[in-house]
């Protein structure tokens, strides 16, 4: 077994060269699920299908091997720093590192999607709950909201890469699964939000600022007034669309050469989020996704893009 020794940042691992090994987050149904099921057709290597709940990930394998599919389970939650350490030395154990990072897992509330649904006419994609859950009962206020979908959608996302990337391997591939929704949300975000959502020089640091002025504002009634458009959900996968953007031009200045980051919508897909309402299956949905974690070696596009139905959008 050939063994490389990879510097990252103060980070030092010893990669195995051998097997290789894909990693999607929430799917233990849904997009997610499906994306799995796709990955283990299509990826030469392990495919690690991880749950919050060791429950519905067991169950969810057991589908997968009626079908023939021989997918590894791993419990991981987002929201814990533990549980993502503990995914982190698994595969740093067994596979020396990390081919394919599919970050899936995400949260909405039904008012976000209901609303959503309404004022985009069914447009925009609201991928599954994560790991198996049924949509959240909106009964909270919307500054409750705002922290809780920001807490996963964004701060599990970012900090599950901080924990995850030193292990990826070259010409690995990273696909954040987000939707046409922050796209819908960043127009009717305030002109001064949406230049330095574009700003040619944002920075991780920036966009976590970005993303706890609008956590701020909502905590104090104050979003509105300050340019924030009403939607939790659309503002936490701005937030996403914006990392895949930064962490590429990180990834770029990186040794490891020809490691490729994009975030995705995977369309109008039934889901248990959508109330099952919706124009694609969840196969359909998983279409973009695959299509991102089998990017062939020494892509030069798309790269730290956006990308709906396999082509390249802007994110306003």
């Amino acid at each position: 077994m050939r063994r490389i020794i990879v510097h990252s940042g103060s980070l030092i691992f010893e990669m195995s060269a051998s097997k290789r090994v894909a990693v999607v987050t929430g799917s233990n149904k849904g997009i997610g699920y499906a994306i799995v099921r796709g990955l283990c057709t299509q990826f030469q290597g392990d495919v690690i299908l991880t749950a919050r709940s060791e429950a519905n990930g067991q169950e969810a394998l057991k589908k997968l091997n009626a079908e023939g599919l021989k997918p590894v389970f791993h419990q991981l939650d987002i929201t814990d720093g533990t549980s993502v350490q503990r995914m982190r030395d698994f595969l740093q154990k067994n596979y020396g590192g990390l081919d394919v990072l599919v970050n899936n897992a995400a949260i909405a509330y039904k008012s976000e999607i209901d609303k959503l649904q309404s004022e985009f006419s069914g447009t925009c994609e609201v991928e599954n709950p994560p790991y198996g859950a049924q949509k959240i009962a909106a009964t909270e206020p919307f500054s409750e909201q705002a922290d809780v979908t920001m807490a996963t959608n964004f701060w599990g996302t970012l900090n599950a890469c901080k924990v995850l990337f030193p292990l990826l391997r070259p010409h690995a591939r990273v696909v954040h699964v987000s939707s046409i929704a922050a796209s819908m949300t960043a127009v009717k975000c305030s002109q001064e939000l949406q230049t330095r959502f574009l700003d040619p020089e944002l920075s991780m640091l920036k966009i976590e600022q970005l993303m706890n002025e609008f956590v701020e504002s909502a905590k104090t009634g104050t979003h509105k007034a300050n340019g924030w458009h009403d939607s939790a959900y659309g503002m936490s996968k701005i937030g996403v669309n914006l990392m895949a953007f930064v962490q590429q031009r990180e990834l770029n200045a990186d040794c490891r050469p020809d490691i490729v980051v994009n975030s995705c919508c995977p369309g109008d897909v039934a889901t248990d989020m959508t109330s099952c309402i919706g124009m694609k299956t969840i196969d359909e949905g998983a279409d973009t996704p695959l299509y991102l974690a089998m990017l062939p070696a020494n892509t030069t596009s798309p790269r730290g893009h956006f990308v709906v139905e396999r082509e390249i959008q802007n994110i306003l």
